[in-house]
C-alpha cells in the first residue's frame, strides 16, 4: 500500500465532498472510511484513477450517512447531484482547503489545529505534542474547529496570515521527522506566493526553501543530530539557497517588514557563511531584535540569548538568558551550551543531563544525552 499516495490524494478528496455540499466533520468521516476500504481492498485491486476511486466511495460513504438522519426530499437532493462516473479532475483543491480551515471563524490556534488534522494528515497526538497540550484537550479543540466550519464554501475567503502560519507549523512538524510534510508545505507556499500579493507569502517560503537546503546535513549516518556549527556546509544545497536568497531580497525591498522575512534573513546570514566561525552574529542579533520587536516571542529572546553569545561572548548570551523564563521549551539546553562555552563544565553537563530529560524527540535526547557525556569524559581526564 502507498500511504504516501493516500496522504496526497486526501486533501483533495475532502475539497470535492465539501465542494458538493458535505458538511466539513462529514466529510471528513466519510474519507476516513475511503481510505479503511482502500488499504484493504488496493493490494488486490489498484484503481485506475485512485483520486477518483477515494470520491466515490467516500461520496458513497456520506450519502449512506445522510440517508439515515435527513429527510427524504433532501435525501434525494443529494443523491440526484452526484456526478457520472469517470475519472477526477487534477485540479489541486488543497490550498483551497487550507482557506477553509483558516475561516474567519475560527481562532488561529484552532485554525491551525485543524488543517493539521484534516489537510496535513497529522495525528491528534502530534498536534498536541506541537502545541505542548494533552492529547484530550487538542481533541476537543479539533471538534470544536470542525463543528464551526460545518456547512461553509470553499469559496469563503480565510486569513492570509493564518494560513502562512499553518504552513509554517506544517513545515515545521514534517521537518522534525516524525511525519515528513516539508516538501509539501513548500509546494502550497510556492503556490500561494504566486497568487497572493502578500510579502510575508514570500517571506516564508524563502525561509522553508534555506532551511530544507541544509536537510540532508542535519542527520549523520545514524539517525544522530548535528549541530549547525559541525554540519558539513558541502552538503547544503546552493541552489536552494540562492533561490531563497533571491525570493528574499525581493521580498525585502517592498520594505514591509514581516516575521518570516526576519527569520529568513538569519538563515541566510547562516546560509551565507563559509564556516559557522565567519558567521555574521552581530547581524544575526539585530535581525531577532527585529523580531522580537514584531512577535515579542519568548522563543524568539531564547535564540537572541544564543546569538547574543556568540556574538558578544558566553556572559552576556548568559546574562540575556537570565531575562526568560527557565520553563521555556530548549531553555536548559541553552544555558548549558553558553556555560560550556564559558569553561563551567560541571554546570553544563548537569544542564545538558537535564535539557535530555525533558527533551521531546528522541533525536534530541540522545544528542543532549551525548553532550552530557563528552563534558563528563573530558572532565574525568
Amino acid at each position: 500500500m502507498n500511504e504516501a499516495l493516500l496522504r496526497s490524494l486526501t486533501p483533495g478528496v475532502l475539497a470535492a465532498l465539501v465542494r458538493r455540499g458535505a458538511d466539513f466533520a462529514a466529510a471528513e468521516d466519510a474519507v476516513q472510511d475511503a481510505l479503511v476500504e482502500a488499504v484493504r481492498v488496493w493490494p488486490a485491486e489498484p484503481p485506475r484513477d485512485p483520486k477518483g476511486w477515494l470520491v466515490t466511495v467516500a461520496w458513497r460513504r456520506f450519502l449512506d450517512a445522510t440517508r439515515a438522519d435527513t429527510a427524504r426530499r433532501r435525501r434525494e437532493d443529494r443523491v440526484d447531484a452526484e456526478p457520472p462516473a469517470g475519472p477526477a479532475p487534477a485540479a489541486d483543491d488543497t490550498l483551497q482547503l487550507y482557506f477553509l480551515c483558516a475561516h474567519p471563524s475560527l481562532t488561529p490556534s484552532s485554525a491551525v489545529a485543524l488543517t493539521l488534522r484534516a489537510v496535513g494528515g497529522l495525528t491528534t497526538r502530534q498536534i498536541a505534542q506541537a502545541y505542548l497540550v494533552p492529547e484530550a484537550t487538542m481533541a476537543q479543540r479539533i471538534s470544536r474547529a470542525k463543528r464551526t466550519v460545518s456547512g461553509v464554501r470553499l469559496d469563503q475567503p480565510g486569513d492570509v496570515a493564518t494560513v502562512l502560519r499553518v504552513l509554517y507549523l506544517v513545515f515545521n512538524e514534517g521537518y522534525s521527522g516524525d511525519v515528513d510534510l516539508a516538501a509539501e508545505a513548500i509546494r502550497l507556499t510556492r503556490q500561494l506566493a504566486a497568487r497572493v500579493d502578500h510579502p510575508e507569502a514570500a517571506g516564508l517560503l524563502a525561509l522553508m526553501l534555506l532551511h530544507h537546503a541544509r536537510r540532508a546535513a542535519r542527520t549523520a549516518p545514524d539517525g544522530s543530530l548535528v549541530p549547525l556549527a559541525e554540519q558539513d556546509r558541502g552538503r547544503w544545497d546552493t541552489a536552494l539557497i540562492a533561490e531563497g536568497v533571491g525570493i528574499l531580497q525581493s521580498a525585502l525591498a517592498r520594505d514591509r517588514l514581516g516575521e518570516f522575512q526576519a527569520q529568513a534573513a538569519v538563515a541566510a546570514l547562516h546560509a551565507d557563511a563559509p564556516t559557522a566561525q565567519e558567521t555574521d552574529w552581530v547581524q544575526v542579533v539585530e535581525w531577532y531584535d527585529e523580531l522580537a520587536r514584531l512577535t515579542d516571542s519568548p522563543v524568539v529572546r531564547l535564540n537572541r540569548a544564543v546569538a547574543v553569545g556568540e556574538a558578544d561572548g558566553p556572559r552576556a548570551g548568559l546574562a540575556a538568558l537570565a531575562e526568560l523564563d527557565d520553563s521555556l521549551p530548549r531553555h536548559t539546553a541553552v544555558a548549558a551550551y553558553l556555560h560550556e562555552r564559558d569553561g563551567d563544565l560541571a554546570t553544563a553537563a548537569r544542564l545538558y543531563a537535564e535539557a535530555a530529560h525533558r527533551a521531546p524527540h528522541l533525536a534530541e535526547r540522545d544528542h543532549l544525552t551525548r553532550q552530557a557525556a563528552r563534558l563528563n569524559a573530558r572532565r574525568g581526564h
